[in-house]
């Protein structure tokens, strides 16, 4: 607050799940779903972070994984998916490529498909509707803006679905605009607002280059695209694109002044909500 000379900025810290990112919370509630449905095996594409909180959460649950990563990424967590007893399948193409080659596999072998886009997004952004809740839990209401990073746009719908239910029951006295924000003309959610689109439409697959900064957030189609970008329009909310270099800085930043080590993708929703506050000076 006192370096941006904003009134009241919080930062929801998702950094001390069992994994370490929110994806934790996907990951626990499908696998429960899968349990209580007698699947002995679930699959889900990854880029890394997801993998491995469905490799612990299936690990726990002596269930088998089976994770689906594109041959052309690379990160530092398959050891930790290796040792949570996943199975690694490395496949050519592109992220999106991957997740429908994890998803027909599912189908072929009657596997629990724990991949974006698919039959569990209701559960996906159920799950990640809590959000909401312990927000509101910490501030007694619902704040004025909402800033998130969007890459399928699961985790940004389902924050949104949260504050509804919040408002809709009489515990908030709104719903906060949303904020979202991507790497630089390489999300459809964030391009598509921008266009002033009411539909997510895809991107060129031959203009997307990835970096071991953007990597979390970009794609070519957003799987929960169309529920992202409903909730931009809907709480009149606003879209930026992020370049890695200030993504970077600000992980730096944050390192530096509250010693937490965050991914630079992970700052992408600050940065806008900055940049918001430059431009509407927030009282």
């Amino acid at each position: 607050e006192r370096e941006f000379d904003i009134r009241q900025l919080y930062i929801k810290y998702e950094g001390d799940n069992p994994t370490g990112t929110q994806k934790d919370r996907i990951a626990f509630a499908q696998v429960y779903d899968a349990l209580r449905r007698d699947y002995d095996t679930v699959t889900l594409a990854t880029c890394g972070n997801y993998g491995v909180a469905m490799a612990l959460a299936a690990n726990l649950a002596g269930i088998k994984c089976k994770i689906f990563i594109p041959e052309s990424y690379h990160t530092e967590r398959i050891e930790e998916m290796n040792a949570l007893n996943a199975e690694i399948i490395r496949f050519p193409g592109s992220y999106e490529n991957v997740v429908k080659k994890s998803t027909d596999t599912a189908i072929k072998n009657d596997w629990y498909d724990a991949n974006p886009g698919g039959a569990n997004t209701p559960l996906q952004i159920s799950a990640y509707s809590q959000i909401a809740h312990e927000i509101y839990e910490e501030l007694g209401d619902a704040p004025k803006y909402c800033a998130a990073p969007v890459s399928n746009g699961t985790l940004f719908a389902g924050i949104f679905r949260g504050f509804i239910t919040l408002y809709k029951r009489g515990k908030t006295s709104r719903i906060p605009k949303m904020i979202a924000a991507s790497s630089t003309h390489k999300n459809p959610i964030v391009t598509s607002f921008k266009k002033g689109l009411s539909y997510c439409e895809d991107l060129n697959p031959d203009n997307i280059k990835e970096t071991k900064y953007n990597e979390p957030l970009i794609n070519w189609h957003s799987f929960d695209g169309d529920e992202a970008l409903y909730a931009l329009t809907e709480s009149n909310g606003e879209a930026f694109h992020i370049s890695d270099k200030k993504m970077r800085e600000m992980s730096s930043f944050l390192s530096k002044k509250e010693g937490l080590r965050i991914l630079p993708a992970s700052t992408a929703g600050l940065i806008a909500l900055l940049e918001l506050d430059e431009k509407l000076n927030f009282e």
